[in-house]
């Protein structure tokens, strides 16, 4: 199967930055295929509850765009999908994209749900970062863009039930992988960030604690959609939160051994919101950030981190917490730091400790840097022709990048570079199709 042409973008990536990159180019006339490897767009907003520095509702923000995609005809959404292999050249591409097989027929799926309730099998959620169960057959999330439900090969058991309960007929289990052949004049990627593993700071008792949590875990948890929606209890117990504190600068900005040496950009103000989330929710619990310095730089961050502090009294402590260690008796986590400020080490208590780790590229940003022939930086970040000149332009003609892909961003960064990678990518299709 072929498709497209000069006249035709291909977007990698479906998260903001590739929804919105998408958006713009459709909007101008050009056929898209907007590729994700996951089985819905959406990214890592579609995680969030609420963005900095308005304290929006992420999908609020997200969901009609993601629905736009959907719907606008020049769009096309290959989802549960990843680009094998591209060759020739600007306003010439030709790609092979493969897409994995839901199991489920998308022309018969409803999305009802109903096979999901009567699955028998649980496992992990990786949408709420495995704070709780899902099915083997489900709908990743329930803003999910394309809203079909798909079956995880992993765990199903082939028991039948999903195909006895839906009246659809949409349980397919002859699909096999589906091969396409693409023409694209340009090309943009939008590849996103993962997190680093926490862990790597062995001191703090990442994965040994059960109430020592990452940033976007607590993001879920604290989440109405999320496991506990939106309830603030304690992994470990169910106990109500009272003391909470964020540690920043996990496993990052530092030239230690698995370290990340850079700023991640946007932990001070994510762990700010949180911080003002978790008083919105109860306006008792003691809320202490421990920072190395406060990088409230965009508009709007500084007056956020004074707002938090002067009127919902969150605490700022600047200090690098040595250790956490856990009380056996009470689940209760005892942090020890050094105030820098006073000189005072001090001994804490908690309920919960939430960890901001360092964001990384995309694990798979260094092998569909080889497929494309782009060049990443030491850190697996794309990297440009020229940050300050072309900071969307890569050194391959006809292919741009934009987003957290290329550099740490926060949310709004990542949209305006993502228009701005559109219009180059236009320039070049509208070029070759002259």
């Amino acid at each position: 199967m072929s498709g497209g042409g000069s006249k035709s973008v291909l977007v990698i990536g479906g998260g903001i930055a590739g929804i919105q990159a998408a958006l713009d180019l459709a909007n101008r006339g050009l056929r898209v295929y907007l590729v994700e490897r996951q089985p819905s767009i959406g990214g890592r907003m579609a995680q969030l509850d609420k963005t900095f520095p308005t304290m929006d509702c992420a999908i609020c923000i997200l969901a009609p765009k993601m629905i736009e995609c959907d719907r606008h005809p020049n769009i096309e959404l290959l989802t549960n999908a990843e680009v094998k292999a591209v060759e020739g050249s600007a306003g010439d591409f030709r790609v092979r994209v493969l897409i994995r097989p839901r199991y489920v027929d998308p022309d018969r799926c409803t999305g009802c749900g109903v096979c999901t309730e009567r699955c028998p099998i649980e496992v992990p959620d990786e949408f709420n970062m495995g704070l709780g169960p899902r099915k083997a057959i489900y709908i990743p999330f329930p803003q999910a863009v394309p809203r079909l439900a798909l079956i995880d090969d992993r765990y199903c058991v082939r028991c039948g039930l999903c195909e006895r309960v839906c009246e659809a007929g949409a349980i397919d289990f002859s699909q096999k992988p589906e091969e396409l052949e693409l023409h694209a004049g340009a090309i943009v990627v939008a590849t996103g960030f993962s997190l680093s593993d926490a862990s790597v700071v062995g001191e703090y008792g990442y994965g040994r604690y059960e109430n020592v949590l990452t940033a976007l875990e607590f993001e879920r948890l604290i989440c109405a959609s999320g496991p506990t929606r939106g309830e603030l209890l304690r992994p470990s117990d169910g106990k109500k939160l009272k003391r909470i504190a964020f540690i920043q600068c996990v496993g990052s900005r530092s030239l230690r051994p698995g370290h990340k040496p850079y700023c991640s950009s946007v932990c001070c103000m994510y762990a700010t919101k949180e911080a003002i989330l978790v008083k919105e929710h109860d306006p008792d619990v003691d809320v202490v950030i421990f920072y190395t310095d406060l990088r409230a730089f965009g508009k709007g961050f500084q007056r956020l981190v004074e707002k938090a502090r002067e009127e919902y009294g969150v605490k700022y402590i600047r200090a690098k917490p040595s250790e956490v260690r856990e009380d056996p008796a009470t689940g209760d986590l005892l942090i020890w730091y050094e105030d820098t400020f006073t000189s005072e080490v001090v001994e804490k208590r908690f309920d919960l400790v939430i960890l901001c780790p360092a964001l990384v590229p995309s694990e798979t940003n260094r092998e569909l840097a080889k497929t494309l022939g782009l060049e990443v930086d030491e850190h697996g970040f794309f990297r440009a022709a020229d940050p300050l000149i072309s900071p969307t332009d890569t050194h391959v003609p006809g292919i741009f990048v934009c987003g957290f892909c290329s550099g740490p961003k926060d949310i709004s960064e990542c949209v305006y570079q993502a228009s701005c990678a559109a219009e180059r990518a236009m320039e070049v299709v509208l070029g070759a199709g002259r």
